[in-house]
C-alpha cells in the first residue's frame, strides 16, 4: 500500500541547525544549535559550545561567546558523535542562510577529516521569500511576522526559529 504525498510529507523528519563562529574562518565554530522536528513537532533540542582551533574571537560582540567560555569545551571532533547522532535519520537539514551553516559544517568536518554529512539543506531565507510577502527575509523579520520568539545569534534560539519557519511554511494556511 502506497502512502499519499500528504502522508509522506507529514512523516518528514528534519533538523534545523545554526552555527556561531569565532571569526571569519569557517572552521571556527564556537557554538551549534540543533532542533529535531518530526511530524511538524519539535521533539529534541541540543546546544553545544565548541572550542575552535584558535583563541582568536572576532564576533564576540555579535553572539557574546568568548574564548574563556569555550576553552574547556570539546572541539568539533569531540562533539561530532553527538552531532552525527542528532542529525542521523533526518530527511534534510534546515538553516537560515543555509549556505553559511553548510559551509561551517563542511569546513569543520574537512579540518578534522570527518566525512561530510550527505543531507540536503533547506534554506529558510529562500523559503520565507517564497512563502510570505515581507520587507526582507532576515531572521528577526520573519520571526516577527510569524510571532516566533527569538534571541538572535544564540545558536539554539536561531535553530529553533528556523525549525518553526519550516513548520509554518509546510502549513498551507500560513502561506500567502
Amino acid at each position: 500500500m502506497h502512502s499519499s504525498a500528504r502522508e509522506e510529507k507529514e512523516m518528514t523528519t528534519f533538523v534545523a541547525i545554526d552555527f556561531e563562529t569565532a571569526n571569519h574562518y569557517r572552521d571556527s565554530a564556537c557554538a551549534v544549535g540543533l532542533v529535531k522536528v518530526e511530524n511538524h513537532q519539535i521533539v529534541d533540542k541540543k546546544h553545544l559550545l565548541i572550542r575552535p582551533p584558535s583563541s582568536y574571537f572576532r564576533f564576540t560582540d555579535i553572539h557574546g561567546i568568548t574564548w574563556h567560555d569555550v576553552v574547556h569545551e570539546p572541539d568539533f571532533y569531540g562533539h561530532w558523535p553527538q552531532i552525527h547522532d542528532f542529525i542521523h535519520g533526518a530527511d534534510f537539514l534546515a538553516a537560515h542562510n543555509a549556505s553559511f551553516d553548510r559551509s561551517v559544517l563542511y569546513a569543520c568536518c574537512d579540518a578534522r577529516q570527518i566525512q561530510r554529512p550527505t543531507h540536503g539543506f533547506e534554506c529558510t531565507v529562500k523559503l520565507a521569500r517564497k512563502s510570505w510577502v515581507l520587507p526582507n527575509a532576515k531572521l528577526p523579520t520573519v520571526c516577527k511576522y510569524l510571532n516566533i520568539p527569538l534571541n538572535h545569534h544564540e545558536a539554539l534560539s536561531d535553530a529553533e526559529a528556523c525549525a518553526r519557519i519550516v513548520i509554518a511554511a509546510m502549513q498551507p494556511q500560513n502561506r500567502h
